[in-house]
């Protein structure tokens, strides 16, 4: 199962699972629209050219059927040649140039499009880096990921294909209808009254459809969470022989996710025939009449001709929009589910004058804290410890019982329900996040190694360290020796996650990060237990160097460990049962006796 930031494994028990806070959604489709139309109005110059583009272009195209008729009565039909080049030249000019127009549009339009998507784009990333913690907790990777990809795709094909068309259609609709009623009055009546039932049938329609492409987008994110989950975990996939269990598991997903697109694509698809059926009615309807007029000396042949050309281009742009309203609600399906992201309630501030230090002298103290994930479920009860500056602080006890809790709290991953937790004498809820953070150095059970090299992912720690600073932070972490033995040492370019280095070193790599943050307290989170006991002594000998003067927090399941630690507080059930140096508690021969001394006969068994 894939972990957290703050390495927990998601869905833990006691954890997550409480309603998020959340602002103001994209609730309806209207709203949706103008909001995209906020992240474009950045370029309204731009706007207005493809605006004027599209007007030209179509003028010229609507010229052209009007050209054709004339042609026919002024030259045709009375077989008179002269002039008759001039006229058809000039239809060959306007065809061309509105061809041009509409090419010089089309990429003016990709440039607005994909502005447009990469505002959205990146402000989406950077909503997700000031989201807290427990937003993830709740979340699958891969439907968050989903939203940054395919949601943010769906939109951008949707704007970079459908915008001019949007407009071009709606500007060719008019323009066609006020040359039909130039022409012929009575044809233009006969005509438009087809309008009112494209219209019902395309808002019908469309109704279902955005319902559909929105469970569609839904059961993408769903199939993206499933397959990167299984990629990050096949070891354990294999080592419980879970394969055809996997495969199943992902079929259902899939099998959903295809019915779910096959309704979207089937309802987006009947448009297209029930258009074409309507239009080719009236235009055998339009030919009925129109072949009706010419004999009784009620309309000339070459306005007819026109005519026949105008109700093919009134249908185009009728067409053009039912298809692109089915295809825009998938676009409102995708920007809904990126805006329910953007919606969400970031980490705040919520002091009016924040403590700004540069650094802390590590006195911490926690007061009667109450804390739990889901407010009906306290996971901490009633906890009271304080660290003077440069103590060690162990934490010890059974898996579940609120360690790494305790750790979440100190950090502001989350933040208490009752009680107070103070650094330096001050409300750690006085201090700005980002100054509290950058203060703090933890080594999580369950290290992260980005993509790069080994040097670059130890000077994640400290950005404006130099190589010098960061190989000794290395050599501090026992790392030093296994990195020179690398293919290309530091410059080693580590895969995705760091899996082309073992579980321990890539947890020595994190160490060294840590060092060479150089932090004023120091939080250890099982950070050796990945690492083989020859290991660990050495890495001990690093931590305890770095440890120094530092206020250090320090969660260990080998209590081996921790027998040097100022106080050993023991955890159960949410609750410190016993606290005391490691003598202190052998004596009182209580809960911690008891696991030191199951420990050491393991050990020595």
């Amino acid at each position: 199962m894939s972990t957290n930031k703050t390495g927990m494994p998601k869905f833990r028990q006691g954890r997550m699972r409480g309603p998020l806070i959340k602002g103001p959604r994209a609730k309806d489709q209207k709203g949706t629209i103008l909001r995209l139309w906020e992240y474009m109005r950045s370029q309204k110059k731009l706007l207005l050219v493809i605006f004027s583009l599209v007007s030209g272009a179509t003028l010229l195209n609507l010229a052209g059927p009007y050209l054709m008729g004339l042609a026919i009565d002024k030259y045709i039909y009375i077989k008179k040649l002269d002039g008759f080049g001039h006229i058809v030249l000039l239809m060959i000019v306007t065809y061309v140039g509105s061809a041009m127009l509409t090419a010089v549009m089309s990429n003016l339009n990709i440039d607005v499009a994909q502005n447009t998507v990469k505002i959205i784009r990146g402000e989406l990333f950077g909503k997700i880096q000031m989201l807290p913690i427990k937003f993830f907790d709740t979340r699958g990777d891969g439907d968050l990921a989903s939203r940054l990809t395919n949601d943010v795709d769906n939109i951008s094909n949707t704007l970079t294909q459908s915008l001019t068309q949007l407009i071009s259609s709606a500007l060719m609709l008019l323009g066609v209808v006020v040359m039909m009623f130039i022409l012929n009055f009575q044809l233009a009546l006969v005509t438009v009254s087809t309008v009112p039932l494209t219209l019902l049938l395309t808002k019908f329609i469309g109704k279902y459809t955005r319902k559909f492409y929105k469970e569609q987008q839904k059961r993408l994110g769903l199939v993206n969470s499933i397959i990167e989950e299984t990629m990050g975990g096949q070891k354990a996939v294999k080592a419980y022989g879970q394969e055809e269990k996997v495969i199943k598991h992902f079929s259902e997903a899939n099998e959903a996710y295809k019915q779910a697109a096959v309704k979207a694509q089937i309802l987006a698809g009947i448009m297209g025939p029930m258009m074409n059926m309507v239009n080719n009615f009236i235009y055998a309807l339009i030919a009925l009449i129109g072949g009706y007029f010419v004999i009784k000396d009620l309309a000339s042949t070459g306005i007819v001709v026109a005519f026949l050309h105008y109700s093919r281009q009134f249908a185009r742009p009728i067409n053009q929009i039912a298809h692109l309203y089915n295809a825009i609600q998938g676009a409102i399906a995708g920007a809904e589910r990126v805006f329910e992201i953007l919606d969400e309630a970031p980490e705040v501030e919520n002091m009016d004058e924040p403590i700004f230090t540069k650094h802390f002298n590590g006195e911490v103290a926690f007061h009667n804290v109450h804390f739990g994930y889901e407010r009906e479920t306290k996971i901490l009860k009633d906890i009271n410890l304080r660290a003077r500056s440069g103590q060690t602080i162990a934490l010890v006890g059974p898996t579940g019982a609120g360690k790494t809790t305790i750790i979440n709290l100190l950090t502001r991953f989350y933040d208490i329900d009752e009680g107070k937790i103070l650094i330096d004498g001050e409300s750690i809820q006085s201090y700005r996040r980002d100054v509290l953070r950058k203060s703090l150095g933890i080594v999580l059970q369950d290290t992260y190694l980005f993509s790069g090299t080994v040097m670059e992912n130890i000077r994640y720690g400290r950005l404006t360290a130099s190589d010098e600073e960061v190989i000794k932070a290395a050599k501090m972490a026992n790392a030093h020796q296994f990195i020179k033995r690398l293919s290309s040492e530091y410059n080693t370019v580590l895969s995705q996650e760091g899996n082309n280095l073992s579980q321990g070193q890539r947890q020595l790599i994190a160490i060294a990060r840590t060092i060479l943050k150089d932090p004023d307290i120091l939080i250890l989170d099982e950070a050796t237990s990945s690492v083989d006991t020859r290991t660990e002594m050495h890495i001990q000998q690093g931590l305890l160097k770095l440890m120094e003067g530092r206020t250090s927090f320090v969660i260990a399941h080998r209590l081996s460990t921790i027998r040097n630690a100022d106080i050993i507080l023991v955890i159960k059930d949410g609750r410190i049962i016993e606290r005391g140096t490691h003598s202190e508690l052998l004596q009182q021969r209580g809960f911690y006796s008891a696991l030191y001394t199951a420990q050491f006969k393991t050990k020595v068994s």
